[in-house]
């Protein structure tokens, strides 16, 4: 082998080396890569858990606390002897945040106040001024009135919120509302009249422009804590709400 030829084949292992050393850089990268979004997919993965952990609605732990049915229209529900910490719920049947609420929240304020954890009194107002949603949020709350019994109250309440029309057009019909109200287990003889007749409409409207006024509700639904107004944020999230009153119960 020349001079030349032997210097050509140690230029070329040079080369081969060198290539053969990017290739082994790239790999590392390339693991280097793969394994940082490995750890980032598990680190948002393990947020999106506590997250979800956080915001998933209780199921029913217990038989519902007494409830007692204001002739002011406000609503009680507490174990005997329960008189603190107080959790006031504002509400409008017709608002769609209203009926998240209790679709996310409903059982945790329930599931409180059945372990003697706190007072919830309910405070079903019209917050709305225009048709045909005012219309409808009257309808509703007048009918509510019209239950006298604690569990058909809270059973009609919730198949209020469970049937929620639309804000677009007239809903809670007289008809739906007698329905919902066999469905919740109402047998008041009475029942029937005082919804078809609208017999509390007047008294709804009074009790709310009330109650707004006193409480200075700007908006529903407005969940208070001991008369301070709770975050959004966490009475829409049941493990931070849960928190939350059970501190104030200390």
């Amino acid at each position: 082998m020349s001079k030349g030829e032997r210097q050509k084949t140690a230029r070329e292992r040079i080369k081969e080396q060198q290539a053969a050393d990017r290739t082994r850089e790239k790999r590392k990268r390339i693991v280097t890569y793969v394994t940082a979004g490995v750890v980032a997919v598990a680190a948002v993965g393990a947020g999106w858990l506590w997250s979800f952990s956080q915001s998933q609605s209780e199921e029913a732990a217990a038989p519902l606390a007494p409830i007692t049915v204001d002739a002011n229209g406000s609503v009680v529900m507490a174990q005997p002897g329960v008189t603190k910490p107080v959790i006031d719920i504002y509400e409008d049947f017709q608002c769609p945040a209203c009926k998240q609420l209790e679709e996310v929240s409903g059982q945790t304020f329930k599931n409180l106040a059945a372990e003697g954890k706190a007072k919830v009194v309910f405070h079903p107002i019209t917050i709305f001024s225009q048709e045909p949603t005012r219309g409808n949020s009257v309808r509703a709350g007048a009918a509510a009135r019209c239950v006298a019994d604690g569990k058909q109250w809270m059973a009609f309440h919730d198949l209020l919120f469970a049937n929620q029309p639309s804000e677009a057009g007239e809903g809670f019909k007289i008809d739906e509302l007698l329905s919902w109200g066999k469905e919740a287990g109402v047998t008041s003889p009475e029942f029937e009249s005082c919804v078809r007749d609208q017999k509390n409409a007047n008294a709804q409207i009074s009790y709310s422009d009330k109650t707004g006024k006193e409480a200075k509700i700007e908006g529903t639904p407005t969940v208070k804590l001991d008369g301070i107004v709770m975050d959004s944020q966490v009475i829409f999230t049941p493990q931070e709400l849960r928190e939350q009153v059970t501190k104030a119960a200390k």
